[in-house]
């Protein structure tokens, strides 16, 4: 059959749209499968979710540090003649607390102090105003004496673990101190001849 002109054009016409056509089907096809997909996933963003709480880690029990035990240096001349001005004894401190003092029994020339609970092994130095420092061999706390009171510091905080205490001797020079003081008018106290 000889080709008309029309003919020819529908012909030409359809054969290179057969493989576009082709290729928008398997295109719609391929968008009614990915399609919901990817709605879902856009919605899935869109919507918000409820915040979910982090998974509970179970502790584990720390075990409880050794006491690290630090040697002292041996004492010098001048810790030892601290050592000797030191006021020993129970401390009576300010709301009844009470802090120990006793000349340590393994190290000689310094000083074992317990206040609560905690025990420290403390060198005594001379300050340049004739107060005595006990001085933590681990740097954790510093007592300081003078003649009339006492007050041990924590030195990390700069804080006061506890003031104004009183030892026997110190109790001693304190009451001493009041008798001994002279009145102030001796002429309106005394009686006249």
């Amino acid at each position: 059959m000889p080709r008309t002109p029309s003919s020819t054009f529908m012909t030409s016409r359809i054969h290179p749209m057969a493989p576009f056509s082709s290729l928008l089907i398997g295109l719609n096809l391929a968008a009614l499968f990915f399609a919901p997909t990817a709605f879902a996933t856009d919605a899935a963003q869109t919507t918000p979710q409820p915040a979910r709480k982090p998974a509970k880690v179970a502790a584990k029990p720390k075990a409880a540090a050794a006491p690290v035990e630090v040697t002292p240096e041996p004492a010098t001349a001048e810790q030892v003649s601290a050592s000797e001005r030191v006021y020993y004894g129970e401390y009576d401190c300010d709301f009844k607390q009470i802090v120990q003092i006793t000349a340590s029994e393994r190290h000689p020339s310094y000083v074992e102090l317990r206040f609560a609970k905690n025990s420290y092994l403390m060198k005594p130095v001379l300050s340049s105003t004739g107060a005595v420092r006990l001085e933590d061999v681990k740097g954790q706390t510093l007592m300081i004496q003078i003649a009339s009171k006492s007050m041990l510091m924590n030195v990390k905080t700069g804080t006061r673990l506890v003031d104004a205490c009183v030892s026997p001797s110190q109790r001693v020079a304190i009451d001493s101190a009041k008798a001994a003081a002279a009145p102030e008018n001796t002429l309106l106290t005394s009686p006249r001849p």
